[in-house]
């Protein structure tokens, strides 16, 4: 089984196929420039159940958990999961390819500690499912425990780490305009719907040691051809809910550009009962205040985020060092907010 494509003679010939080296500039893989299957729409409506399976329409897909949870001693962990399927972008001739591949991230955090793990898989090694909803890549599985989509459980080990979690209780949003998602000024989309206040409860291990916890957790499901211009880096991209409340919520994402800027960004404030305002990029102001340097990059740490007739946001990452060191790397990590939202969540970076 392809546990780690890291390892062995297959490669470099799928590194060349995703294109999942970063340049030197650190741009992002080009599996996320090129355009890879049919467009997305907007006004679509999304479906469902039908809309938790696969898209083999579009090229880039994937099945999102982020948790931010807590010890019943009172420490605070991060656990990030993710199935990424992708078109290939050359056909190949093999019974063990069906022109998609899957590849799942795990990772976790506590206090300073992160650690990352990936998995690979061909076609039957993955598997979606509609109803039941079933996300399963080898061992780790993300799956509905009954006919319904939720509850959820997700299940995952590798090496001294481990979660067992059920995941219940969230309404279903659709992201911006009801679920079409604008990327770029040129227009490049997705289709992107979430469960953002999902109930966290179970058991996990980090390092070995065993806990039990509860907390939240925010699904993301998002399918394209494309996300990005060439000239694009990546983004910053963050999910907020807060502390008091419990279902109050905020998405974010800024994309930048090749000469380190904001190029552009768009957002979601979401209410108790899961209904939404989109944030239109002309609101949105994002200004770093503080990075950090890993390995000769610098990563921001801090940000301020203001939004028209909104008081200014201050999101800070806790884990300083939230890298994702895979095949291609990006930082995934636990933030706080405060000001004019308080709570927790979760920022990715990419294009660093």
């Amino acid at each position: 089984m392809l546990k780690r494509i890291c390892r062995g003679f297959l490669f470099p010939l799928l590194a060349l196929l995703l294109g999942c080296q970063p340049d030197e500039q650190g741009a992002m893989p080009s599996a996320f420039h090129i355009a890879s299957g049919k467009a997305v729409k907007r006004g679509a409506e999304l479906v469902f159940p039908e809309d938790h399976g696969i898209h083999v329409e579009q090229g880039i897909e994937w099945w999102y958990i982020t948790a931010n949870v807590n010890s019943e001693a009172g420490e605070s962990f991060g656990i990030q999961w993710t199935l990424f399927r992708t078109l290939m972008p050359k056909h190949i001739h093999s019974s063990w390819w069906d022109d998609q591949l899957y590849f799942a991230h795990f990772a976790m955090q506590h206090q300073q500690d992160h650690v990352a793990f990936e998995q690979f898989a061909r076609a039957r090694q993955a598997e979606v499912t509609i109803a039941p909803f079933k996300a399963v890549i080898n061992h780790w599985q993300l799956t509905s425990i009954n006919d319904a989509f939720l509850p959820l459980k997700l299940t995952a080990a590798q090496e001294d780490y481990q979660v067992e979690l059920t995941l219940s209780d969230s309404p279903r949003v659709l992201q911006a305009d009801k679920g079409y998602s604008q990327k770029t000024h040129s227009g490049h989309a997705s289709y992107y719907f979430s469960y953002p206040f999902l109930k966290v409860k179970g058991d996990l291990i980090f390092a070995g040691h065993k806990y039990q916890v509860t907390g939240n957790a925010w699904y993301d499901r998002e399918w394209s051809a494309s996300l990005l211009d060439p000239n694009q880096l990546g983004w910053d991209w963050f999910s907020l809910v807060d502390d008091q409340a419990k279902e109050k919520g905020l998405m974010l994402f800024c994309i930048r550009s090749r000469t380190r800027g904001y190029d552009y960004c768009s957002g979601t404030h979401i209410s108790v009962n899961g209904e939404t305002i989109e944030i239109a990029h002309e609101s949105i102001t994002l200004t770093v205040l503080e990075t950090v340097m890993l390995d000769k990059r610098q990563y921001p740490s801090k940000w301020r985020l203001a939004l028209s007739n909104h008081p200014d946001i201050v999101i800070e990452s806790l884990t300083k060092d939230s890298r994702n060191q895979l095949t291609f790397p990006y930082w995934e990590g636990r933030v706080q907010a405060s000001g004019g939202f308080n709570g927790v969540g979760y920022a990715e970076l990419t294009g660093y």
